[in-house]
């Protein structure tokens, strides 16, 4: 349970108290989370979603692949099964008062629709930066907007202060154990659509719907393995296993935001922690590819965190050599940001390995041009970028359909025995994200340059902060920038005259935007760098 100052008080026993009433706060057992699985009201708004089998993919990789498509319910994500859980216990005086949550995405449209449904006023804080089709579906579905804070950790300090100075109740997105048993539900409907299942595949943020499932089905059925599943840069599940307790990343990618979380919660770590059986990280490219597997097969549209689980389970085939199983997996959300499509797109062929990018230097002189393609031979090229450079060599970024994921390698090989200087540079992000976009531009002289990637916040007066921090001890001698519709924009920015300099590094540090050093990308090197 979460206290109306936002606290995490000890996790709380529900099963045998009616909707309401005050609950003990006695450590739940496994079966009492079993008793309030069973019990969760979850029905009386949310529905029971088909498993649904993945045919083509599962030809491809050998084993039944099976979706569990909670992007059907009403507000498109599993959220809404743990948010009425909880609002549903509240108590008279409590429902009186109203409720609040800090949310940008699922859990603040779930909150929204529970408290329509249960006549309860739900405030939701949102951070200043959430893209306003979130905004309007929130208040559409009756929740209070509030915009405050530029994160999610910004927006919670203030939920928490509303809850403290107006007597909200505070509805925790993850963990609370009315929420963990309500999105336990998930697993239960599992066990009864497909009994002989072998493992199950489960997308983890701050942990909520992992916990929920994990301690279900391992009261049920132990057998079935259950495998949690984060995004490289936001595994604080992974972090806490490894620590023993709970930790906080310094960092967390947003690309996958419904699971962008940097601490995993206290109780769904002690549940998780003797109920998971593995944990599996997966790449933005790896998710975006199971993106368009979740398409191709189900004609659904996931938002990236809704599809990370479906990735994890690629890779946990790949990676164990697995066949002739039965395999599920949680396709947790649908709410995704038209604009990221684009992202997702360009990223499908990479994590799926069906296109390798590379930077090569050819001779600057004739038939070159006709001898690189006749090395490359029948393959299909799916890009190609060509920029002059001086009188004696052109570089060239080339994008090429694979067959295998060995086939990079030999790529790269035959080039080189053609008598190229060659760059594989299909795991270069800033190649990616920016240089692809970006071929030729040398400049005339030595600028002394260093390279930077930022990560920017989509709010107003960000690019004024940085300039403004920054000042005019260094020339901007690059700029490059990327918006996906999300939170987030991508900047790549080189710095005349920072090479040599010992401030540049904490001038870049105060500007408080998350950054790293790129000076030393090869894509940058070939194709912007001065050559000398």
């Amino acid at each position: 349970m979460v206290t109306q100052s936002g606290l995490e008080a000890p996790a709380l026993g529900p099963a045998d108290v009616p909707a309401g009433q005050p609950v003990p706060s006695a450590p739940m057992s496994a079966q009492d989370y079993l008793r309030a699985v069973l019990r969760a009201p979850v029905y009386e708004v949310a529905m029971k979603t088909p498993l649904e089998p993945m045919e083509r993919l599962s030809r491809r990789i050998g084993n039944t692949v099976l979706a569990k498509r909670e992007d059907r319910q009403p507000v498109h994500s599993f959220k809404l099964r743990g948010a009425y859980t909880r609002m549903r216990a509240l108590s008279q005086q409590e429902r009186a008062a109203g409720v609040v949550t800090a949310s940008a995405g699922n859990h603040a449209q779930g909150v929204a629709l529970s408290g329509a449904r249960l006549g309860v006023r739900a405030v939701i804080v949102m951070p200043i930066t959430t893209p306003s089709i979130k905004v309007e579906a929130v208040r559409q579905l009756g929740g209070e907007v509030v915009l405050a804070g530029n994160a999610f950790d910004e927006a919670k300090e203030h939920a928490v202060a509303l809850a403290a100075d107006h007597g909200l109740t505070y509805v925790a997105p993850f963990d609370d154990p009315l929420v963990i048993a309500g999105q336990g539900t998930i697993g239960l409907e599992l066990l009864q659509d497909d009994a002989r299942l072998d493992r199950v595949f489960v997308p983890v943020g701050g942990g909520g719907l992992a916990a929920g499932i994990a301690v279900l089905i391992k009261q049920l059925m132990p057998e079935i393995q259950v495998i949690g599943v984060e995004p490289e840069e936001s595994a604080c599940l992974a972090a806490a296993l490894t620590a023993g307790h709970p930790v906080t990343l310094d960092h967390v990618s947003l690309f996958a935001e419904g699971v962008a979380v940097a601490r995993i919660g206290e109780e769904t770590f002690r549940l998780l922690k003797s109920s998971i059986d593995d944990v599996v990280t997966v790449s933005s490219d790896e998710i975006s590819a199971a993106v368009k597997d979740l398409f191709d097969d189900t004609r659904a549209v996931a938002e990236p965190a809704g599809a990370v689980s479906l990735a994890g389970l690629k890779k946990y085939v790949r990676g164990h050599d697995i066949t002739g199983e039965r395999l599920a997996h949680i396709l947790s959300g649908a709410n995704l940001n038209f604009g990221s499509l684009r992202y997702i797109a360009e990223r499908a062929e990479l994590g799926e390995q069906r296109e390798g990018l590379f930077a090569v230097e050819i001779p600057e002189r004739a038939g070159s041009f006709l001898h690189f393609c006749r090395v490359l031979g029948r393959r299909m090229v799916t890009e190609f970028n060509y920029r002059y450079c001086d009188p004696d060599r052109a570089t060239v970024f080339v994008g090429v359909e694979l067959h295998s994921r060995e086939e990079r390698a030999d790529i790269a090989s035959a080039l080189r025995r053609g008598g190229y200087r060659v760059a594989d540079l299909s795991d270069d992000e800033n190649a990616k994200t920016h240089l692809r976009y970006m071929i030729g531009g040398r400049p005339p002289v030595d600028l002394g340059e260093r390279l930077a990637s930022f990560e920017f916040p989509e709010s107003p007066g960000a690019l004024v902060h940085f300039l403004s921090v920054l000042g005019s001890r260094w020339n901007i001698s690059l700029f490059h920038y990327r918006s996906f519709g999300m939170d987030t924009g991508r900047v790549l920015a080189g710095f005349a005259g920072a090479s040599a300099d010992p401030g540049f590094t904490g001038h870049l540090d105060a500007v408080g935007y998350p950054w790293s050093d790129a000076s030393d990308s090869p894509a940058y090197r070939f194709f912007q760098a001065d050559p000398r």
